[in-house]
């Protein structure tokens, strides 16, 4: 018998849920025989009915195991439980919104499963119901992440995605504060296969991922993954000594030379508001890595567990996972 596990993070999704839990319940029948469900939803401190909901599914259903944290820990650390405490062969993981349909997880499983990938992630070939600002910014946000780090992230997807144990395992290694999920899988390399499909527009409620939030959420994949920012600011300073040395020798041989007299008052103030900008943007940009250092040095728990719904009983409310002599 394999088991499968799905993974569902749950932020203040009252509205979509009942029909999200319908759907996924349908899936039984879509899956061989021989196929074991679990459904591992993680409640992100939300504050309107959905933890409700999700204990009224679980009362009347084993196969739903909730997870409720004490307060709101992120998307990304949602996942992140839903991993750690999957007991699945294979584990897929799926917004509760609806955007993505959860029927493509059957494909994902017959995919892994027929052909041996550790992998299979969903491609969006096109998004139904965004506005052309989201739509730019999201191609604007992959390609400049694929630019800016040192492995190749997919363009196009998002946490989406059917993964073996094997990739599971590895997976719960990483103990970072700051994570990019869709990052750290093709981290992790094997065989990973794309699938493409259209993203839907939400059924109901509202996006949790406002502008603000998708920007420090760019910033934050950027940070986690590339130190080419550093080497920007590098490069940059050079280039601002190289103008500075350059426009120095051409006054000095305008002084010397010519009758021309350089304006001085004007000129100089633009130039250190200038370079002041610049060195500011440099130690703010240095700070950010260095407040991530700091972040992690700390060792703090990535979440805390505040009630469990079918779970394992002796489950700890507060998670620690050894060190990496556990690890594969």
């Amino acid at each position: 018998m394999l088991k499968l596990s799905i993974v569902i993070p749950v932020f203040n999704e009252e509205d979509v849920l009942p029909e999200a839990l319908k759907r996924l319940s349908a899936l039984r029948g879509s899956f061989p025989p021989d196929v074991d469900l679990e459904y591992m939803f993680i409640d992100d401190g939300s504050k309107d009915a959905s933890l409700s909901l999700l204990e009224e599914a679980a009362a009347h259903d084993r196969a739903v195991k909730v997870l409720s944290f004490s307060r709101n820990f992120g998307h990304q650390m949602a996942i992140t439980a839903g991993l750690d405490m999957a007991e699945g062969d294979y584990v897929a993981v799926i917004d509760a919104d609806l955007q993505d349909p959860p029927e493509l997880i059957v494909e994902m499983l017959d995919l892994a499963r027929r052909e041996g990938f550790d992998v299979v992630y969903g491609k969006r070939s096109a998004r139904e119901g965004e506005t052309r600002f989201k739509k730019l910014t999201a191609a604007v946000f992959y390609r400049v992440l694929k630019y800016m780090c040192e492995i190749d992230i997919p363009e196009d997807t998002g946490d989406f995605r059917l993964m073996s144990r094997r990739i599971v395992n590895h997976f719960k290694c990483f103990r970072e504060r700051h994570r990019f999920v869709r990052g750290l899988v093709p981290w992790l390399g094997f065989s990973q296969k794309p699938l493409e499909y259209v993203r839907q527009k939400r059924s109901a409620g509202l996006t949790k991922y406002p502008f603000r939030k998708m920007l420090a959420f760019a910033v934050n994949a950027v940070l986690s993954f590339s130190n080419k920012p550093l080497t920007l600011a590098t490069r940059l300073g050079f280039a601002a000594l190289v103008v500075a040395v350059v426009g120095s020798l051409v006054m000095l041989w305008l002084k010397i030379f010519t009758a021309f007299t350089v304006p001085g008052l004007a000129s100089s103030i633009i130039a250190m508001a200038f370079f002041s900008g610049i060195q500011l943007l440099l130690m703010g940009l240095m700070g950010e890595y260095i407040a991530r250092i700091f972040e992690e040095i700390k060792q703090r728990p990535l979440y805390i567990i505040g009630r469990s719904f079918n779970c394992s009983s002796n489950m700890p409310a507060e998670r620690h996972w050894p060190d990496s002599r556990s690890c594969p």
